[in-house]
């Protein structure tokens, strides 16, 4: 997979992500057939008349500035990600700033309206989230406006769920938002200091790992849904290994998954400032932050109230 192995940034490969372009040179040492703009010389897409006054009133402005403000001018420092429009990593943090703020709105409506109208709208997030993860994975291009949209949906499933869980077992909502930082947080540092990597090895685990998750979560929901076993969290809660819940084992399992991907993510925002990718895809580094933030507080907030309910 492309830039890390994160299947949200599979297929994009910031496309466009070219080096920054060269500082333009003074008059008289430009490359044959082209000005010093990198714009075509005379009788290459322009009249000549055109192409004579462009090159006269520059030749004119450099007549009419001192040896030290050419100097100055030619000496300037090459143009920086941000001048060039560029991702930078200051571009992906506030943009991620953005969708967790979305989700946090959209969490807020589910806490203030009443407890029916909230189970509603957690119903309407997930499927329109679900709906719109698919859609801004697969698009080449990033649209802030379908990121923004996913972000919000999924703030009222967050909202709702997190109201359901902390009604049965209060606390657990507060509880998810803090482990689920703290993860972020002991994996950006683990990421930053090289001890964790997104290795070729590491990523055919985690693809194996996930797959295997994902049917396990599959068969859970169809038994849950036609009623082969009446516990809360299905198979998670209803079988045992020496007395410890299944969903123990599958909670932490997933919890691993959860920042794994977080390294993933890492891998891919770091390659595509270094490919030196548009401005744009920083939006499609958010959306892949916001994506797996929003599965690691699913998953602990999860296990947490299968630990409480165990007590």
């Amino acid at each position: 997979m492309a830039l890390g192995g994160n299947p949200i940034f599979n297929g994009k490969n910031f496309r466009g992500a070219t080096q920054a372009p060269p500082v333009p040179q003074a008059y008289g040492h430009n490359n044959f057939g082209q000005n010093q703009f990198g714009q075509p010389a005379y009788g290459q897409g322009r009249a000549p008349g055109q192409v004579m006054d462009a090159q006269s009133g520059w030749m004119s402005q450099q007549q009419n500035m001192s040896n030290d403000q050419l100097q100055q001018m030619y000496h300037r420092p090459a143009a920086g990600p941000s001048e060039t429009g560029r991702m930078t990593f200051d571009d992906v943090i506030v943009k991620t700033a953005i969708c967790l703020a979305a989700v946090a709105a959209g969490a807020a409506v589910t806490l203030v309206v009443a407890l029916p109208l909230a189970s509603l709208l957690m119903i309407v997030g997930a499927l329109g989230g679900f709906v719109l993860a698919l859609v801004n994975t697969f698009k080449k291009q990033p649209s802030p406006a379908l990121i923004l949209a996913y972000a919000a949906l999924e703030g009222l499933f967050l909202g709702g769920l997190t109201r359901i869980l902390d009604g049965m077992y209060p606390g657990v909502g507060l509880q998810a938002v803090i482990g689920t930082l703290s993860v972020f947080a002991v994996t950006l540092v683990l990421f930053k200091s090289g001890k964790v990597r997104a290795t070729p090895k590491a990523m055919r685990f985690f693809m194996i790992a996930t797959i295997g998750y994902a049917v396990f979560a599959l068969i859970n929901m169809v038994m849950m849904w036609t009623g082969a076993v009446d516990s809360p969290f299905g198979l998670r809660t209803s079988m045992e290994i020496a007395g410890i819940p299944l969903g123990v084992f599958i909670g932490l399992l997933a919890i691993g998954l959860a920042a794994f991907s977080l390294i993933m993510d890492f891998t891919s925002i770091e390659a595509g400032v270094r490919s030196g990718a548009p401005e744009r895809f920083s939006w499609t580094a958010a959306f892949g932050l916001t994506v797996t933030l929003v599965w690691l507080y699913v998953e602990i907030i999860r296990l947490l109230a299968i630990l409480r309910g165990d007590d």
